[in-house]
């Protein structure tokens, strides 16, 4: 997912039929909306109609937000940076993911839309579900807000500077993911798993060229 120009301005057009194009876009209050009740109400319902304890309930829910760190890093590594031969399958990958790295500063594609976005967290619910059975009420909600956390991290990393001295390192590393190498730097919310799987840049070997490392980040 190689691009001879990246646009710091502007955002792709994606589809010819203006209500397709309207609902690639979205912003982060809208999604976070579209979940609160879910992060409120599935924990409410583990609690006071399946009968588990708070505690218990409070365990598998940061069990979902620990688990959701590993399929961001799944899914940012193997379905959004798969390298299709297709056009078919290129085209798919470009709608998906491709034009975010063409034009990475699109404020209105940083989240994913809420159609698909619905759509795929209730599948991951009825897998879960399927798998964990009453576990799944709270530990769904807790997979949810790593989706929103990480969501607001890659929001915040497009669109300002870091606000803490020890952020810093999320921001270059994904930058460096977009201008300079693109199947390095998965994850967006914690690095945890690129350590894992040794996808992680040499952050202090980068700070070597202090002007190249100005470049990547934004104004």
């Amino acid at each position: 997912m190689e691009f001879q120009k990246i646009h710091n301005k502007g955002q792709a057009q994606l589809f010819k039929n203006n209500y397709l194009e309207y609902l690639t876009k979205t912003h982060p209050l809208v999604i976070w909306g579209m979940y609160l009740p879910v992060l409120i109400l599935l924990p409410y319902y583990s609690v006071s109609v399946k009968g588990y304890s708070t505690l218990n309930t409070g365990l598998i829910f940061l069990g979902g937000v620990f688990f959701w760190t590993l399929m961001e890093y799944i899914l940012h590594r193997f379905a959004f940076h798969h390298h299709p031969e297709t056009e078919r399958g290129k085209r798919i990958n470009y709608v998906l993911h491709g034009n975010h790295h063409e034009y990475p500063r699109d404020k209105e594609r940083l989240f994913m839309p809420a159609v698909p976005s619905l759509i795929i967290a209730s599948l991951f619910f009825l897998v879960f579900t399927l798998i964990l059975g009453d576990f799944a009420f709270p530990f769904f909600p807790g997979f949810m807000l790593g989706y929103l956390v990480y969501g607001s991290m890659h929001y915040a990393i497009h669109a300002w500077n870091p606000p803490f001295k020890w952020m810093k390192g999320l921001w270059r590393n994904h930058h460096l993911h977009h201008y300079k190498h693109t199947d390095m730097g998965f994850g967006v919310s914690s690095t945890l798993w690129d350590h894992v799987f040794g996808t992680m840049f040499d952050l202090k070997k980068e700070k070597d060229n202090q002007e190249e490392v100005k470049k990547l980040m934004f104004k």
